[in-house]
């Protein structure tokens, strides 16, 4: 035995290495794509196909702890977008989701596919992580990561080249036909201020909701400036003839507001020494979970919201937007009006790493717990959640809440993704050994039927729910590709996306997706057992 495979006998000596190796692998990029953190399971695969083998307890760990920071990272919106118009996405990312698993159950008869193989596909072919930690722990085989490892790769280039290749097979002006379909759309620059003089008679003596200036756009009148009155605006402020409106928003937007009331006015102090724009960071643990509404920063301190940012994608402000830890929103008003609402937000400042142990703890044991309870079905059988979907359920309903007695779960960002990928990479280190153990034998005795089977499960539910999205919900073909990206767990397809168009519409429409495809594909790997 050589000196480095006694080191690999060594338990943490294996893991870090397998993780070292798998991190090194994933950020390399080919052609713009690459592996990520998954490159982990495939480190751990070739290693596993030389016998070593990751504790099942880390695996488990890593599982738990994943699950749990998926749920409290969709569940602020899961619950909400069922109520929204966002449920339209939500509905492509369950069809998806279903679609995916009745071709499993067809190819897994057609080609003789054992159970745990053909779930871990289905994972796999949806590039859903969480997915496949829900098939492993309801079909207890380490086969499940062999078919996901197989499937993945069909799965993530099969999406960016359709994003990719729909325009011009279809000879689609993406930007040309979002206009048409859904009205002008906002770039992604910087909001910007501008003031408007009233010189319309049709505006004078009307209120600003009679007038709808900017609605439907990023445009929002902050203030209203009459002589040397400064007024905060309301929906039921009067616009008299003469008055200078403080407007913010996005430079064509500004310019179409313009144009509807008056004349950009030249008052340069009022421009460059009254209106401050200011980027503020939600950082008020008893904010978190309110909405701009609830809030009135407007009405109670004179201060418009015009953009959030969140998870590196900005949205248009809404009332209803419930403010999460770590969002980003661009206010506009007066110097010391700004600085007021700053130190609102930060007024009980929480380190980068705000993760609360006790609540941590008491999700994961609850998520334990649900999973080991058994639901009856007809037939005198049984299911229960496992070890995947008990901690998903807790932390998607103590996520909606925020906080339940003793348990506060709105973590920053940051934090959140550290429990995440913590998770995620122990996790993929203790599948992938097991399942590189068995994927030489696998992948010799299926032959290609199991690449063509990865290509089915990938290529049909991406077709069937692009098509019912942009030809039954006559949705552009941005949001239907969104919502395909958001539906197939896709972000390098998202990303491709994005350097199409030059607006947000294609990332709000894969956020409205991904929560429902994330929680659906979890719970469809858990029951599919029972159908094959």
């Amino acid at each position: 035995m050589t000196v480095v495979q006694q080191l690999l006998e060594e338990p943490l000596v294996l893991l870090f290495t397998i993780l070292f190796i798998g991190s090194v692998l994933g950020k390399a990029h080919i052609k713009g794509i690459s592996l990520g953190l998954s490159a982990v399971l495939f480190t751990a695969m070739f290693f596993g196909h030389y016998g070593y083998q990751v504790s099942e307890t880390v695996q488990n760990l890593g599982l738990t702890l994943f699950i749990a920071a998926v749920g409290l990272q969709v569940g602020p919106r899961f619950f909400r977008m069922m109520r929204t118009s966002g449920m339209q996405y939500g509905l492509i990312g369950m069809l998806i989701i279903v679609v995916a698993a009745a071709v499993t159950i067809a190819v897994a008869a057609l080609f003789d596919l054992p159970e745990a193989l053909a779930v871990g596909m289905m994972s796999g072919a949806l590039t859903s992580t969480p997915g496949l930690a829900a098939a492993i722990d309801a079909t207890g085989d380490g086969a499940a990561s062999v078919g996901y490892g197989i499937a993945y790769p069909v799965g993530v280039l099969a999406v960016v080249l359709f994003v990719q290749l729909f325009p011009k097979l279809f000879r689609v002006n993406l930007m040309q036909e979002l206009e048409q379909k859904s009205g002008p759309k906002r770039s992604r620059e910087s909001p910007e201020v501008m003031i408007i003089e009233v010189t319309s008679e049709a505006a004078h003596r009307r209120t600003l909701k009679e007038l709808k200036a900017g609605r439907g756009t990023s445009a929002v009148v902050s203030r209203v400036i009459r002589g040397t009155r400064n007024i905060i605006s309301l929906s039921d402020t009067v616009i008299m003839k003469g008055d200078r409106l403080v407007t913010v928003g996005l430079k064509e937007d500004l310019e179409q507001v313009r144009d509807e009331l008056g004349k950009e006015s030249d008052d340069s102090f009022i421009s460059a020494d009254r209106v401050e724009l200011r980027k503020v960071t939600v950082g008020a643990e008893d904010l978190i979970g309110k909405s701009l509404r609830e809030l009135g920063l407007r009405s109670r301190y004179g201060v418009t919201v015009t953009r959030v940012e969140r998870g590196g994608f900005e949205f248009n402000q809404h009332p209803g937007w419930r403010l999460e830890a770590g969002d980003v929103l661009t206010v506009v008003s007066s110097e010391d009006r700004v600085e007021e609402v700053e130190k609102l937000f930060s007024r009980r400042k929480l380190p980068v790493t705000n993760v609360h142990l006790l609540s941590l703890s008491l999700i994961l044991l609850l998520g334990v717990l649900a999973g080991m309870i058994e639901l009856p079905l007809p037939g005198e059988q049984s299911v229960s959640f496992g070890a995947a979907g008990g901690p998903l359920l807790i932390a998607l309903i103590i996520g909606h809440f925020g906080r339940l007695g003793p348990i506060r779960a709105r973590f920053f960002q940051p934090s959140n993704q550290v429990i995440r990928d913590l998770g995620l990479v122990l996790f993929l280190a203790g599948a992938g050994t097991t399942a590189g153990e068995g994927l030489v034998d696998t992948v010799a005795e299926q032959g290609l039927t199991v690449i063509a089977a990865g290509a089915l499960i990938t290529i049909v539910p991406m077709l069937i729910g692009f098509f019912v999205a942009w030809q039954l919900l006559r949705m552009s073909s941005v949001h239907a590709l969104g919502s395909l990206c958001g539906g197939m767990t896709s972000t390098p397809g998202l990303g491709v996306l994005n350097k199409l168009v030059s607006t947000d519409d294609a990332a709000v429409a894969y956020a409205a997706a991904y929560p429902f495809a994330l929680v659906f594909v979890t719970l469809t790997s858990q029951l599919l057992p029972l159908f094959l």
